[in-house]
């Protein structure tokens, strides 16, 4: 039988996990190429033969997405598959009507071909929306497990930016590695706060190789997901994050509404600083749509050092990148930092430069905040530029790292921290008590 000519669509984390896991070995597909959006700069490398195996000696082109109909066309490909996170339905669509029109099938691969077997428990934490804190939510039940004495090893959703080969297996122990390994920005803020806790982070290209590894040194793994994208193992216990903020959301986006109908406890996060009625909105979606699950109440509280100080001040706000644009969020921790102590947001889109004006081009809706993009060495020079030709006194840090470790920032700072605090009754150790069980076996 002809080979079924395939191009996948993705972003370089769960376009490559598809490949490995549902299409690396199966001879009657041949993949033709990889197209590549949301992450700047991730587009014209190739996924290298070390890891598309034998039947692609040369590896597999990973081309722009702008590029898909040409693409179709002369390469006379059977099948689109959609294979990344975080995007609406309508713009799902949309890839889908573009690939119809010029002759294309399209497909997404669901949860049984592509998800992992391990031989530990595995707990998972999704989202519904990219921003809803699922970094916080991923270090309470780290910090539960290891408070029933296990050894829990991360693992964390891929973003593989740079040297597929070096980066088919990422581990992390110390900051050191975190330079060893080349971590942009968005690498960081995953790692670090996990790093700072004493728990080892696994990421990288090939999860299979990696859960592999983990396996060695855990008793049980902690899935640490990105965007809202399905969780890349067969967990035992899933966690999914809504966000009050964005209610209906949890309806709208590519994979979201999946993680919440699949959820075995809800989080309802940010109580702290949401309106009553989008609370109960959320709430109202979780009970129709997965009423089995378990709702779990959690604020984000804030803490910052010296927010006195920034009472009347012009402050610039720099907040999570993904968050704010492909995450669709307006504002973040330093906003409502600003807003707690008094002092006046400064708006840095007249004072972009080089990609960050590029980004706030491509995102022309997001508020009056500086999204801390760092994929990349000139992303980096243009952030520390941006911020020093921001017309501001102080600058509010709402990364989940400390930004001035990495970024040269002159002008005086304040670092917003936050962690997750569960509302609810039910502790997180009695959800997970089946778990804890299993793994001390």
């Amino acid at each position: 039988m002809a080979n079924r000519r395939v191009v996948i669509l993705g972003a370089a984390g769960r376009d490559f996990h598809n490949y490995l896991t549902a299409l690396k070995d199966d001879e009657s597909v041949e993949v033709v190429a990889f197209t590549a959006t949301q992450i700047p700069g991730i587009d014209q490398r190739t996924f290298p033969a070390s890891l598309a195996g034998p039947r692609y000696p040369e590896g597999i082109p990973i081309i722009p997405e702008d590029d898909l109909e040409q693409l179709i066309i002369e390469q006379n490909v059977d099948e689109a598959i959609f294979a990344y996170s975080d995007v609406s339905y309508e713009h799902m669509g949309h890839l889908m009507a573009r690939a119809n029109a010029v002759g294309a099938d399209f497909r997404v691969l669901g949860p049984a071909d592509t998800m992992v077997k391990s031989t530990r428990p595995v707990v998972s934490v999704c989202a519904v929306r990219t921003g809803c804190g699922k970094s916080a939510m991923s270090r309470a039940v780290a910090r539960t497990l290891r408070d029933a004495g296990l050894k829990v090893v991360a693992i964390r959703h891929p973003m593989p930016y740079g040297d597929l080969h070096a980066q088919a297996v990422q581990r992390f122990a110390t900051l050191e590695d975190l330079e060893k390994h080349d971590c942009t920005v968005e690498e960081m803020e995953e790692y670090e706060p996990h790093i700072d806790a004493g728990c080892i982070v696994y990421a990288g290209v090939d999860y299979t190789a990696i859960v592999r590894e983990a396996e060695k040194e855990a008793d049980v793994i902690l899935w640490d997901g990105g965007n809202n994208d399905l969780p890349f193992y067969k967990s035992d216990f899933e966690f999914v994050l809504v966000d009050p903020h964005r209610p209906g959301d949890e309806l709208r986006y590519m994979p979201g509404e999946t993680n919440l109908r699949r959820a075995d406890a809800i989080v309802v996060n940010k109580q702290d600083s949401a309106k009553a009625d989008d609370i109960a909105a959320v709430k109202a979606s979780a009970a129709k749509y997965n009423p089995e699950a378990v709702v779990v109440d959690a604020a984000l509280p804030l803490t910052i050092d010296g927010g006195e100080a920034l009472h009347g001040k012009r402050v610039l706000c720099v907040e999570d990148g993904p968050t704010l644009t492909h995450g669709g969020m307006k504002f973040g921790a330093g906003i409502l930092a600003a807003e707690r102590w008094g002092a006046e947001v400064v708006d840095p889109k007249p004072w972009a430069v080089g990609e960050l004006a590029e980004t706030f081009e491509s995102y022309p809706d997001t508020g009056p905040v500086l999204p801390a993009m760092g994929y990349g060495e000139q992303q980096l020079k243009d952030l520390n530029a941006t911020i020093a030709a921001v017309d501001c006194e102080a600058v509010i840090i709402g990364t989940p790292i400390n930004l001035t470790r990495i970024v040269d920032i002159a002008k005086p700072t304040v670092r917003v921290k936050y962690d997750l605090e569960v509302l609810s009754d039910t502790p997180l150790a009695e959800l997970l008590a089946d778990v804890i069980e299993r793994a001390k076996q």
